[in-house]
């Protein structure tokens, strides 16, 4: 499965106006960088917009943030959906597909994949942009039960919560070095839909 057409659009300016070329940097910055070390100044200068221009489309840093967390959760949702799309797979092999597309996120070195952690914990839980990371991170969750639902897999809502787990772990594992990650995490899937079916 390849997933590089999707990655390789991500982090370039993709369109022409003031707000798309705020975000198309936003986006490479703070996935690279995290949130607090990018400052306004440097998305005015790095977009080529003017500080006025800036303002009248965003009217804060925050809202900035807000903005490349709703487009990566669209991208990250798309591509699964698409790779799923593409195996023709069954509700229950779908959830395994999900380790598929990490696994190339992992190997192209898409950074962006660990951006709501990466917020929620620069930001805390408390902070408006931590508690946004936390609703993303529970619509994965409810994807996840949807798609046990479908499989006829026992107490799906459990089931999203233990999945969940072997995803953030593997997120971790790549950024530690391990080019197995979504490997061992798919393996460790496997045994835990085991233990749901009814």
């Amino acid at each position: 499965m390849d997933t590089s057409e999707g990655i390789e659009k991500q982090g370039r300016p993709a369109g022409t106006s003031p707000s798309e070329k705020i975000l198309a940097v936003a986006y490479d910055l703070f996935a690279r960088r995290g949130i607090r070390d990018v400052g306004v100044d440097e998305l005015i200068r790095e977009s080529g917009v003017a500080k006025a221009t800036f303002y009248r489309h965003f009217h804060s840093k925050d809202d900035v943030v807000l903005a490349f967390l709703e487009q990566w959760y669209q991208e990250r949702t798309a591509a699964i959906e698409d790779a799923i799309a593409r195996r023709g797979t069954l509700s229950e092999d779908a959830m395994l597909t999900i380790f598929d597309v990490f696994d190339d996120w992992f190997r192209q070195g898409a950074v962006q994949v660990s951006s709501f952690l990466h917020v929620m914990m620069e930001m805390g839980p408390d902070h408006p942009l931590g508690k946004a990371s936390i609703q993303y991170l529970e619509k994965t969750r409810e994807q996840i039960a949807d798609l046990a639902k479908s499989a006829g897999l026992g107490n799906p809502y459990d089931f999203s919560w233990s999945m969940h787990i072997l995803i953030k772990g593997a997120i971790v594992a790549a950024a530690e070095g391990d080019p197995h990650a979504a490997a061992r995490a798919k393996a460790m899937a496997s045994l835990l839909m085991d233990s749901h079916r009814q």
